[in-house]
């Protein structure tokens, strides 16, 4: 089994769980680089950053820790959703290597008006 998995069989982070039984893992802080990780509070409007995880109790501790460090925290559901978040996390990559946009974006949530 890769850690990947392949056709969002499993994640990483599914794989972390399970090799630390009883641990709380969640998957976030991997959709943007680590220049933006210290500087989150210099973009106009807060960049996302989806959490993944299955502990209720723990969840709010970890949106709390990634709303501190000046993002915008998204509940993503689930631990299992990691297998969502991990490919999007290539986005990130592939936009600002392969396509030229550079590593100073992040992406954001935003809503209508109506």
């Amino acid at each position: 089994m890769t850690l990947l998995g392949g056709g969002f069989e499993t994640s990483a982070a599914e794989q972390i769980a399970n090799w630390a039984p009883g641990a709380f893992v969640f998957e976030t802080l991997n959709a943007t680089g680590s220049d933006n990780m210290a500087n989150a509070e210099s973009y106009p409007i807060k960049p996302l950053m989806l959490v993944a995880g299955d502990n209720a109790d723990k969840k709010p501790v970890v949106m709390d820790l990634v709303s501190s460090l000046g993002f915008d925290p998204v509940d993503a559901g689930p631990l299992k959703n990691a297998r969502l978040l991990e490919p999007f996390a290539m986005v990130w990559i592939d936009q600002a290597i392969k396509r030229g946009r550079g590593r100073d974006f992040a992406f954001a949530l935003v809503k209508s008006n109506n």
